[in-house]
């Protein structure tokens, strides 16, 4: 029989300071938390195709994107009649994985619908 505090002992981690970076001004250190940089962030855009339904569209957007009906009416129709429309902004792997997943849906179903990811450039 396995003593449960003693495996429990095995797999708890050290505690680790938080990083730091250390400058040096004269005699005095000055110590300061790094930032951590917000990720680039990528929007992805359903282009429009003459053949997949609009019914499906609206679909992938309420199932993949997680928007309401009426929101995904919204943009299907942005895409139906300005060629582009977009679904969500999200950092890189997760609109790369929503794209596929969109990708997947569509050749399961014989469509030829086509998302693209586009990089958002921050004002800041």
């Amino acid at each position: 029989m396995l003593n449960i505090a003693l495996t429990s002992q095995l797999w708890k981690l050290p505690s680790l300071p938080m990083a730091t970076e250390t400058e040096r001004d004269g005699s005095v250190v000055l110590e300061r938390e790094k930032e951590l940089a917000k990720p680039p962030m990528y929007q992805v855009v359903m282009l429009n195709d003459d053949y997949t339904p609009m019914d499906f569209v609206v679909s992938v957007l309420v199932q993949v994107f997680q928007k309401t009906p009426a929101e995904a009416e919204s943009i299907m129709l942005k895409v139906h009649y300005e060629g582009r429309g977009v679904c969500g902004v999200y950092p890189y792997d997760i609109a790369e994985t929503r794209i596929e997943m969109v990708h997947q849906l569509a050749r399961s179903r014989e469509h030829p619908l086509k998302c693209v990811m586009e990089p958002v450039f921050s004002d800041s």
